[in-house]
């Protein structure tokens, strides 16, 4: 999966299940989730679940912080870096 793919996932999900659907089209991969509000913590749980079952990505508590969840830019960075370190390691891979 590419850069743009885990981006427009993680975007579409957000508008969807946090933006009622974004009317006014308001989110972009610099939006500022933490600042705007749109991540709390349920959503963040709920985010997490969907990174861990659709993009097949378990993201470890370490991860889940301001650093990485600034943005849906550095949230698809950590995605991908995870990603990348499952395939090198085949740690949390089934």
């Amino acid at each position: 999966m590419t850069g743009d793919d885990v981006s427009a996932r993680i975007t579409a999900y957000i508008r969807e299940r946090f933006l009622n659907g974004d009317p006014q089209g308001e989110l972009r991969v610099d939006t500022p989730l933490l600042e705007w509000g749109v991540l709390n913590s349920m959503n963040t749980a709920l985010l997490l679940m969907f990174i861990r079952e659709e993009l097949g990505t378990p993201v470890p508590a370490r991860n889940v912080n301001a650093k990485y969840f600034k943005n849906i830019a550095t949230i698809t960075a950590m995605v991908l870096d995870l990603a990348q370190d499952q395939q090198t390691t085949g740690v949390g891979t089934e």
